[in-house]
């Protein structure tokens, strides 16, 4: 396996493997990381196989960082579709490991968002490769490692405490594909069998039920306070009674919704918990 060291190389900075069957597509990925003055070491691999025999390579970097308890890579640039072993099928061996590398996928299909979604992908990067959006997925990278190391309290003064892995939402809007950051939503209301993300710039509608978010996000601390409303956890500033029932507010401005009788006593529970916790 070739080993391209960055300009910037330095070992606070990331780590990456990029894999591509295409060489040409190969060579340009691994050019634009290693544009980024954010990465120190890239592993170019030109198929899953490739890829994942960097598990068991005699590297001393790459022992280090077992040592230390870190991911054998910082992120992993995968397409998706490849021959044999696909980009899908690799990136669950990469997220089975403890810790796993972040997830970026980088494809020429945009439809495959979806898919990438349902594997926790951090990002998704549509080919061809252009530097400034390469940049906006290292940045991601970078927040996620920063946020895992960072004590994991709720924002905005919240009650509640998690610990929190991002992923993103593929959103379609009059044919483009937006990514949002599931830290970024703030609560969700079913409508029908879509939900409607509520987020720190607007609400964005997708064909996803609430249940199914409910099950999803449970671990990343969102919680069911009504049969139309799933909140995040963190962000509920304050639980009150008001005219027929209880209701919670959420962040700092000062957002009221509804909690059911059904979901009180949980809720309640969740919060005293959470409390309890920090």
């Amino acid at each position: 396996m070739r080993l391209t060291v960055s300009a910037h190389d330095d070992t606070r900075k990331l780590i990456v493997l990029a894999v591509d069957d295409e060489p040409k597509g190969l060579d340009e990925l691994v050019h634009c990381l290693r544009n980024s003055p954010h990465v120190a070491l890239v592993y170019p691999a030109i198929d899953a196989s490739e890829a994942l025999r960097l598990l068991s390579a005699d590297d001393p970097r790459l022992a280090d960082r077992k040592a230390r308890g870190l991911p054998i890579v910082d992120a992993v640039f995968a397409d998706i579709d490849m021959p044999g072993l696909s980009g899908m099928e690799m990136s669950r061996v990469f997220a089975a490991l403890r810790p796993s590398p972040a997830l970026v996928f980088v494809t020429g299909h945009a439809e495959e968002a979806v898919n990438a979604f349902d594997l926790g992908a951090l990002d998704y990067v549509l080919k061809p490769y252009q530097q400034d959006r390469l940049d906006r997925a290292i940045t991601r990278v970078r927040d996620k490692l920063a946020a895992n190391a960072a004590p994991k309290y709720g924002p905005e003064g919240g009650l509640g405490q998690v610990k929190n892995d991002d992923e993103v939402i593929p959103v379609e809007l009059a044919g483009t594909t937006k990514l949002i950051p599931r830290s970024s939503v703030r609560w969700v209301e079913a409508q029908g069998d879509y939900a409607r993300l509520f987020t720190t710039d607007g609400s964005h509608l997708v064909r996803i039920p609430l249940a199914q978010l409910e099950e999803r996000w449970e671990k990343a601390g969102f919680v069911r306070i009504h049969r139309s409303f799933l909140v995040s956890l963190p962000l509920i500033t304050e639980l009150r009674m008001g005219q027929g029932g209880y209701q919670v507010v959420i962040g700092n401005e000062e957002k009221v919704l509804p909690v059911s009788r059904r979901h009180t006593r949980a809720l309640k529970d969740r919060l005293v918990g959470a409390n309890r916790s920090t």
